[in-house]
Parts: structure tokens; sequence; C-alpha cells
């Protein structure tokens, strides 16, 4: 059972799914606005183009007929995906799903005006003059988001009135594609965050993997850990709110939930209809399939028997610090490797900028999470960033 996979999109994320896809036979066209992108280094081949523009988007569909597609990136003209799956091509999760979940606006209206999810107040903003009156109508302290970015970009909170113009600048300057509109939500008092990878299935129950802890800042993860002790009520709830949105979405696939846990329970925050990159973590062998080979096997109708957790581990990225046109080299590895239970994942980025993600480290034991999360974060600073 050979597919032929379009690949959408060929970051980090893309490239471990290329590798689980190949592991089952599949063939691979990655595709990315930039050539050498990570996925494109180990697909079967590879197509540069804007796929923000529906007639390239159409083009690479005609030249190459896939069997399914798979979007890993938000900026895509995924209205284009509707007519897709009516050619008979299998759009992953589905093509709602895509459309939705690429744009804040549809997946918050959906969980919150649809679906009953509890979600944290919200307005949306087209001008300057909205925005504000938005953060004013919301309180603050609260929370500013482009309708789509990737990545944390543009995400910032609002403390203080003084404030307001930064943000409303920030977030059109962080937004992806051509939706020039932001979200502005209450602040949530949490306790924590958690990613709940969720697995749908065509001809089997819905999956959870155990819940991921993580920290952002400047609203990209820096660590993630897994699994996250919570209280089993709150987790139990994050799951029946996954199952009900992810339902509603329809289609086969991993998805990254994202939860604010609070004293009085989770909040629904946003969704991926993909691999997360929180879930890095996964790749440290915390679990009996990572969630690359989750989506994987979930999109070629494979079967899941069960996901079993196997023990703690953490990731830790390693960022850029500066801008460069040509790759970067990288020393310290073998200070981190000697250290049982780690491992490095090195992205293969070819040009690097402030706070870019080019690598994470992972480490896994019998320790506390804490410690383990400590532990990851200890090695990723041995690792450094060689610019040329």
């Amino acid at each position: 059972m050979q597919k032929k996979i379009l690949l959408l999109g060929s970051g980090e994320l893309g490239k471990e799914l290329v590798i689980a896809l190949q592991r089952l036979g599949q063939t691979v066209i990655a595709v990315d606005s930039y050539e050498n992108a990570p996925a494109m280094q180990v697909a079967d081949s590879f197509e540069v183009i804007n796929m923000l523009d529906a007639v390239s988007l159409d083009a690479i569909v005609a030249k190459h007929q896939p069997d399914l597609i798979v979007p890993e990136i938000e900026a895509i003209r995924t209205e284009r995906f509707y007519e897709y799956e009516k050619m008979g091509i299998q759009v992953i999760p589905s093509a709602k799903a895509a459309n939705f979940t690429m744009n804040r606006k549809a997946i918050r209206d959906l969980a919150a005006k649809d679906l009953g999810v509890k979600t944290a107040n919200y307005l949306y903003a087209k001008t300057g003059e909205e925005f504000e009156k938005a953060v004013l109508d919301i309180g603050i302290p609260c929370v500013v988001k482009p309708l789509m970015s990737s990545s944390g970009k543009g995400q910032s909170v609002i403390r203080s009135k003084e404030e307001i113009s930064k943000a409303w600048t920030y977030a059109i300057e962080g937004s992806r594609g051509d939706l020039k509109e932001v979200i502005v939500e209450e602040f949530i008092p949490f306790d924590y965050e958690i990613t709940l990878l969720t697995v749908t299935q065509n001809n089997g129950e819905t999956l959870f993997c155990a819940p991921i802890g993580h920290r952002q800042e400047r609203g990209d993860y820096q660590e993630s850990w897994q699994p996250m002790p919570m209280n089993s009520e709150h987790l139990k709830e994050a799951q029946e709110m996954a199952a009900k949105v992810t339902k509603a979405l329809g289609g086969s696939g991993l998805w990254g939930v994202e939860f604010f846990i609070t004293k009085e329970g989770a909040y629904f925050s946003e969704l991926s209809p993909r691999p997360h990159d929180t879930g890095m973590v996964t790749l440290a062998g915390t679990q009996n399939f990572s969630e690359f080979e989750l989506h994987a096997r979930a999109i070629l109708g494979l079967p899941i028997p069960s996901i079993t957790a196997l023990k703690n581990g953490a990731s830790a990225v390693v960022l850029a610090n500066k801008e460069s046109e040509n790759a970067p080299t990288f020393s310290g590895l073998e200070d981190v490797l000697k250290v049982e239970g780690s491992d490095v994942r090195i992205f293969g980025k070819p040009t690097t900028r402030p706070y870019r993600r080019m690598a994470v480290v992972l480490y896994s034991g019998d320790q506390e999470v804490e410690q383990i999360t400590d532990k990851a974060k200890e090695l990723a600073r041995k690792i450094t960033i060689n610019y040329r």
C-alpha cells in the first residue's frame, strides 16, 4: 500500500514525519518556500513554491497527483483543499480540519460557540481602533495573537495601556499569509499549560498520549516534558474536550491540542492538526511510538493498538542568536552524548536568525520529570552554534 504523499511545509517536524513515513515504505515529496529545508533533505523529491499562491499549489498537485496531502504549516492556500478532496485526494486530517485550524478565528469559534468548550473570553480586531477597543473590553492584562502565525510570531501579553500600540504592530508584523486580523484573549491565570497529543483513526478509537508540559518564551516553546503530573479529573476534562473538537473537524491523524490548566480545570487554547513542536519530547522514547510514528500510522490507516508510556523525558531547544545566510556547524555534541539517556536532533536549517530553532536536546531516565527537564536544559547549553 505504497502512497505518494505531498508534504506542504518542510521544517524539523516534517523531517521526522518523512523518516517515519519512509520506514513504512511511502514516497514523499517535500514542499516549502525555500530550498534545502529540513524535510527536503530526507524526502524522495522536493518542490520550492509559494504555498499561498493557488496557481502554484494547483500546478504541484497536478504534476505529482498525490494520494495524500499533508500540511505541516499554516501559510497555505488551504481553501483549495476542498477541491482536492473532490478530486479524490485525501487531505490530512481533512480539508475542513486544515481550513479551520490554520485560522485561530475559525477554530476558536467552533470550540467556544458551536461545541461549548471552555475557553478564555476573546474578541477580534482588524484595525488599530478595533484593537484598542477589544483590549479595553477584554481587560488588561490580555493576550494578543495574529489569527494566522506560527512558532509564537506576533504573540504578546499586554500589561498596561502603554503597550497597546506596540502589541498591535507586533501582531500584524507577525501575521502569516494575507490575513491581517488579531485575536485578543482574556488572560487566564493558569497554573501550567499542556499539550495533549490526540490521535484520531478512521478505523479505531481516539487515543491520547500522556500529557506534555511546556514552557514558552516569546510565544514559542523552550522546554517540554512528559508526563506532566496533573489532577486526573482535569486530564479527563481535557481529553473530553480534545475528543469533541477533533471529532467535529473530522479525519485521521495526530493533533496537538493545547490547554491552560487552572485550579478550576482545563481551558481549551489552540489546536494543530499535525505533530506538535512540544511533542518532540516523544523522540526521547517516552512512549512506544513517537508522535511522528503515530501520525504516519494514523494517516495511512494502519492500526495503533495502544499508546504506552515508557519513561520520563524532556526536550530543550537550541536557538540561534544571529542572522547568517550560511548553514552553521555545531560543537559540544560529545559533551552531550557522553551522558547516558541523552540524544540530539540537529535540524539542518540552511540559514540562521535570532531565536530560530536549530536543534533540540533530548533526555530521559528514571528521575522525577522536573529533574529530567533541568538536565535537558543543562545539556542544551553545552551545544554551541558556530556561524559561518
